[in-house]
Formats: structure tokens, C-alpha cells, sequence
């Protein structure tokens, strides 16, 4: 059976009223057919899903991500041997003022292999299953993506992933839904509202949760005219 994306996407972004374009992303071995290569110079890993969600599909090859080490170490690309110093480099700064704590390192999920390519496209383009689908939203919004996976018998991992916000593809892909507050890097690079989270949903599970889209939806508007009034009558005895 060949999955409706744009449907899907569609769908739930008219359900959960989304701002931003769903990002499906895949790691593949060699470039995908009909696939256009990204040219130019991005910052980070995560500018390729500011691109993407704004409506365009392309793939990127390791070197593109080289200008991030964070995102290198989660996505597991080596950086090369004339810029191999930059990840300890920046690992430093960050401990320097406080941001992390070196030993924090070893608990941050990467890919379990290095991809050939990247490939990065709005849901309803993707040209082909995804590995994961990446959405962003207000809270109240990604609370009823993640009440839905419930629903739908999706693993949903917890605790909040914070940084690096890149992480949460690996850990996606290896555990089931997660939900991720980002990071400040993460917030510059994709222009994401400060008050949004992310949402990360492994492809293999995206037909399963929009299934479950609407009765979710449609469930939360009734708990909203029930709880208020609960709270109306309660709080005037």
C-alpha cells in the first residue's frame, strides 16, 4: 500500500493547525532518483530543515555538514582531519560557560552509521518513506501530536530531550517518538518560534498517528468545554 504523504500532511497540519511544514528526513547510501544535490554553505545540520520546511527537497553529502560539529557527531560524519579539532574545540567552549558538562557527551544519541547522503523534504514531497518526520509547533499543538502516538500504540520515549536538538533524529529512529524543547543554536539557525517545541516521529509509525489525528483533536476541543466549565462551577462554591 503507497502512503498518501501530502495527504497526511495536509491532514495534520489542518488538525493541529501547524505553522510550519513537516520535515520528513531520510539517511540513505547514494543520492535518491529525481533528487536535486543542495548547493551552497549552511551553519548547521538543523539549517537544512529551516530549507526543507520553507518547500524545497534536495539532499546533502557529509561535507555539508561539516561546518557543525555537534550535528556531525549526532548524524556520526567524521569531520576531516584539518578540521577533527573543531568538535573538542567547541565541546570546550561549551563546558567553559557552563552549557554542558563533558561527561554529558556520552549520553547523547547518534545514528548508528554515517550516511552517504541526507535527504531532506517537505511531508508531502518526500520521495520516499521517511526515517523520520520532524515537526515543530506551539505546545498546545505538539501535545496533541504526541496524545496521538499514545493512542495509536506508538512507542513515546520520556523524559524532554534538550541539546543538542539534533539528537532527537537518532534517538526517534532507535527508541519511538520524542519530543525536544531545542536549543539556542537550533532557535538561530531555523528561525523557530521561542515558544515551540519539536516533535520527532519515526516514519514507519506517521500513517498509525494520523489515523488517530482527529479523534485525538476532536476529544481535546470537548475536554476544553469541560474543563472549563468544571473550573467555572468549582471555583464559585
Amino acid at each position: 500500500m503507497i502512503t498518501d504523504y501530502r495527504n497526511i500532511e495536509k491532514s495534520l497540519s489542518e488538525t493541529f493547525n501547524l505553522q510550519r511544514r513537516p520535515v520528513a528526513i531520510m539517511f540513505h547510501e547514494i543520492p535518491p532518483a529525481g533528487v536535486e544535490k543542495f548547493t551552497g554553505t549552511e551553519p548547521s545540520g538543523c539549517s537544512f530543515w529551516r530549507i526543507a520546511a520553507e518547500g524545497r527537497t534536495f539532499y546533502t553529502v557529509p561535507s555539508d555538514h561539516y561546518n557543525c560539529p555537534i550535528g556531525s557527531y549526532t548524524h556520526n560524519i567524521s569531520l576531516p582531519e584539518d578540521r577533527a579539532h573543531e568538535l573538542s574545540q567547541t565541546l570546550s567552549i561549551m563546558a567553559e560557560i557552563g552549557y554542558i558538562k563533558m561527561d554529558d557527551v556520552q549520553s547523547i544519541p547518534r545514528l548508528s552509521k554515517s550516511p552517504g547522503v541526507v535527504v531532506y523534504a517537505p511531508l508531502g514531497e518526500t520521495p520516499s518513506m521517511p526515517d523520520v518526520v520532524l515537526f515543530s509547533g506551539l505546545s498546545g499543538r505538539i501535545m496533541l501530536l504526541q496524545e496521538a502516538a499514545l493512542r495509536a500504540g506508538v512507542a513515546v520515549q520520556t523524559p524532554l530531550l534538550g541539546r543538542p536538538t539534533c539528537m532527537a533524529l537518532p534517538a526517534a529512529m532507535a527508541s519511538g517518538v520524542v519530543a525536544s524543547t531545542g536549543c539556542i543554536g537550533n532557535r538561530i539557525y531555523t528561525d523557530i518560534e521561542e515558544n515551540a517545541l519539536y516533535i520527532v516521529v519515526p516514519g514507519k509509525d506517521l500513517q498509525k498517528i494520523a489515523d488517530e489525528a482527529e479523534t485525538i483533536a476532536s476529544a481535546n476541543v470537548k475536554l476544553h468545554a469541560y474543563h472549563r466549565e468544571r473550573r467555572q462551577t468549582l471555583s464559585h462554591l
